[in-house]
């Protein structure tokens, strides 16, 4: 009678060992494999901040006193809007005693026109006596004396004619002078308006009326809202594979539920030797309404497209060094251990198995404990965990 709890708690024992290792070494273990997906696109990240290429700190270029202010910021404004004028009446005093010294200067060569005129008819009239005069003493009509004294009355003359003739030169010359004076102070008067000098959105305003301002000194700041990016820096490692031209998504910090396209439109030559990274200028396709400078924003840019692609989480790799990693194999039903080659690696995480795997063999992409090199699994799930 005693032999049989014996018997019974050897089989129980034995049932338990059996039950053990066949959890252990033959019951299938439950995997998640990974699927080839198609058109992956591979994108780099860069943070920056919105920028413009095109922006100018505008002011006057003579001293003077702030009279009129006619923009603010955040107004639009196109090329040749008065933005602001100084005090004019002094110089505008000073272009209307320009003026009239080309007024002057100008009868000034009315009368020298004049004088030369009636110098030259005098010369003509003395020319007329003096031959005369000669023809007549060859007769013996008149005297000698009378006849040189016709002639030099013609060399007076014609001495006459010349001074008038340079006397207009001069007052010609100074109409040119008095002219070029009135054009200097009209410029000076003109340097008084500032206009804005292209299509352009007012950043800011830094002074207000009757302010004495310096030559240069800057009142307004505008940019060529045309010309608005985001001056973004990726790192060295990912930034290889970036050209001028690829498309890239825009997310800015105030609307961070919506993106932009855009597209790189400038790589600087020189990366940053601190950080070490490299500036990229990313343009919008359609920039939003409203813009403010220094937000911060992130881009990440499509430097390739692939057609398929195996993608498994980083996670789901051992012993990654750079180009390859060990990656756990599902082969015929049973595990298997392989080192397989990289490929591009996504900004989620994922990265892409490129070679080293034999034919039908599939790639666990969410391994779990208990995982035995020539054990068996079964696939209950295919995709990537990411």
């Amino acid at each position: 009678m005693r032999a049989r709890p014996a018997y019974l708690a050897t089989a129980v024992l034995a049932g338990g060992l059996a039950l053990a290792a066949w959890n252990r070494f033959l019951r299938p273990v439950a995997a998640t494999v990974a699927d080839i997906e198609p058109n992956v696109a591979v994108e780099v990240y860069g943070l920056g901040t919105v920028e413009a290429r095109v922006l100018s700190r505008i002011g006057f270029e003579v001293i003077g006193t702030l009279a009129e202010l006619h923009a603010d910021q955040q107004d639009a404004v196109v090329r040749g809007t008065v933005l602001a004028r100084l005090d004019r009446r002094e110089q505008e005093a000073r272009v209307a005693q320009a003026r009239a010294s080309l007024n002057q200067a100008e009868a000034g060569v009315h009368q020298a026109e004049a004088n030369l005129a009636k110098a030259r008819t005098v010369l003509e009239e003395r020319q007329r006596t003096n031959r005369r005069q000669q023809a007549l003493v060859r007769d013996g009509t008149v005297s000698a004396e009378a006849a040189e004294s016709s002639q030099s009355g013609a060399e007076v003359a014609n001495a006459e004619l010349a001074q008038a003739v340079a006397a207009l030169a001069l007052a010609q010359a100074n109409v040119e002078q008095a002219r070029a004076s009135e054009g200097l102070e009209q410029a000076r008067l003109a340097k008084h308006t500032l206009t804005a000098p292209y299509d352009a959105t007012i950043v800011n305003r830094r002074h207000e009326l009757g302010t004495a301002l310096s030559p240069g000194e800057p009142v307004f700041t505008v940019m060529d809202p045309a010309s608005v990016w985001v001056a973004a820096y990726v790192d060295e490692a990912a930034a290889g594979p970036l050209e001028v031209g690829q498309p890239a998504r825009i997310r800015l910090r105030s609307l961070s539920g919506r993106s932009f396209s855009g597209r790189v439109a400038r790589i600087d030559v020189e990366s940053d030797r601190v950080s070490e990274e490299r500036r990229v200028a990313v343009a919008f396709d359609a920039p939003p309404g409203a813009l403010h400078l220094g937000e911060q924003a992130d881009v990440e840019i499509e430097v390739a497209r692939l057609s398929t692609a195996l993608l498994v989480p980083a996670a789901a790799l051992a012993e990654d060094t750079p180009g390859s990693a060990m990656a756990w194999t599902l082969e015929d039903g049973r595990l298997a251990r392989r080192r397989v080659a990289l490929g591009h690696r996504l900004l989620d995480g994922r990265v892409e198995i490129a070679a080293g795997l034999p034919d039908g063999a599939q790639v666990v992409a969410a391994p779990t404990a208990g995982l035995r090199e020539g054990g068996p699994a079964t696939v209950v799930a295919r995709g990537t965990s990411r």
